[in-house]
């Protein structure tokens, strides 16, 4: 981990990141944008902003290397956060994000499910499983309360299982092509396979909403920095560390929640959040300080 470590800082920048942008997401819905209207002008954003330092060339060495380009736009782009935001629409938030914080956890199952040369060491499954306890205690903040929401749940979980197949897809991509190059198909494959969403749902936010200042600011934020920059870092992290490791950074992301919640939203900071946080930490030292990925 030693000479890795930069990219390790990497990982964990853009998780924080990405633990605040609820805040844009929610003050972008309070002014009438949907999920899917973000979603579409934060990407096309992003797109905008690579193709100034993407190489000019369009497709992959081969149809079969296209489609891993595709199956991550769909996987870390569209299905993803899709899934994402309608289980927030329809059931608990405490649920949604506790199960999409499981997939870290659902990325080694799958590495160790179909990857032959992945072997998880025993200290990374612990590391996963402390984090993620962490991860629920935080949310819940201490109070197991059992409501379930079947669409919603098996929505959020259909998220987290997208993102633990990104993860794998890209430990593949990131083997023959340049992060800034996958990245680049990851959002152009992203807004393609989002666009059959709007014949459900046609576009409602008026051309005037973008003049106001707080609408295009945070969407200025999440399509330049939270999605052209962090994806790039994010893809360049997994290309160097690997799958597993990296993303078991994302159980970080409720503490930058309640951080973000203290400080933008003035929640209460309780015991059972610094409790949470604690055995967050603890458990992501413990899973990427285990042995390296086979």
């Amino acid at each position: 981990m030693t000479k890795l470590w930069p990219y390790h800082l990497l990982a964990i920048i853009v998780i924080f990141i990405w633990g605040v942008t609820f805040v844009n997401t929610k003050v972008l819905m309070l002014h009438g944008m949907t999920a899917a209207e973000i979603f579409m002008v934060r990407f096309l954003l992003a797109y905008v902003g690579i193709w100034f330092i993407s190489p000019r060339r369009l497709w992959a060495d081969n149809w079969r290397d296209e489609l891993l380009m595709l199956l991550l736009g769909i996987t870390g782009g569209s299905l993803y956060f899709v899934a994402e935001n309608v289980a927030v629409g329809i059931s608990y938030v405490s649920n949604v994000s506790f199960i999409v914080c499981t997939a870290p956890l659902i990325t080694t199952i799958l590495a160790l499910l179909f990857i032959r040369n992945v072997k998880a060491a025993p200290r990374l499954i612990v590391g996963s499983i402390l984090a993620l306890l962490g991860v629920g205690i935080v949310i819940f903040n201490g109070h197991f309360v059992l409501r379930l929401n079947p669409l919603g749940d098996a929505l959020a979980l259909a998220a987290a299982i997208c993102w633990a197949a990104y993860s794998l897809l890209m430990r593949l991509a990131a083997q023959r092509y340049e992060a800034v190059f996958i990245t680049r198909k990851v959002f152009a494959y992203g807004l393609l396979t989002m666009l059959p969403f709007f014949l459900f749902m046609p576009w409602q936010f008026p051309l005037q909403g973008f003049s106001l200042p707080v609408v295009w600011g945070n969407l200025l934020f999440l399509g330049l920095v939270a999605s052209f920059a962090c994806f790039i870092l994010w893809n360049l992290a997994i290309g160097k560390v690997g799958a597993l490791k990296t993303s078991n950074y994302v159980y970080l992301n409720p503490i930058t929640t309640v951080i973000a919640g203290s400080l933008i939203l003035h929640e209460p900071l309780t015991l059972m959040a610094f409790f949470g946080s604690a055995m967050i930490l603890l458990g992501v030292w413990l899973a990427n300080t285990a042995k390296d990925e086979k």
